[in-house]
């Protein structure tokens, strides 16, 4: 499974529900690498979405402890068991967990890959995401040269389990 994400250099990833600054570029390479697949985020992450609705083209599942939630065009389910379940009917290469802090981080040891797009800028934040830089089993296979949106830079890492 993968995990996909947006981090600053403090491993920060939102702030009052939203993320910390929205790269054209970054959201891009989110839709290329998860079209036609599989997505797992929290409730509160679909809250932020356009119109609260799940992303077009893509199989949406929602992990929310809430039983009585429905949302229209997802799988609605309410435990990390349930969840792995419903994910045994899918290639776990074309999962791709996609938030917020909560759901990253029960998940994260079930992934094997992490995608992160790493932000040189430290914002303001009151969500994270673990830092993999200090978790032995993680280490760094691969990243971008530096990419530049107006003043920010930024790079795409790849992380995998060792």
């Amino acid at each position: 499974m993968n995990i996909i994400v947006a981090a600053d250099s403090n491993w920060a990833i939102g702030r009052n529900g939203n993320l910390l600054v929205k790269i054209p570029n970054d959201q891009k390479i989110f839709r290329q690498m998860t079209a036609g697949k599989v997505v797992v985020y929290g409730r509160k992450t679909l809250e932020t979405f356009s119109q609260q609705q799940p992303i077009q083209g893509r199989v949406n599942i929602v992990l929310t402890r809430n039983k009585n939630y429905q949302v229209k065009g997802a799988i609605v389910v309410h435990s990390i068991d349930e969840l792995l379940e419903e994910l045994k009917k899918y290639n776990s290469d074309d999962v791709y967990i996609v938030g917020g802090q909560s759901i990253y981080e029960q998940m994260l040891p079930y992934c094997d890959t992490v995608h992160v797009t790493k932000i040189d800028y430290s914002y303001q934040a009151d969500a994270h995401f673990p830092n993999l830089d200090e978790l032995a089993e993680w280490e760094l296979t691969a990243d971008s040269e530096e990419q530049t949106y107006f003043d920010l830079e930024y790079v795409f890492l790849k992380y995998e389990k060792k």
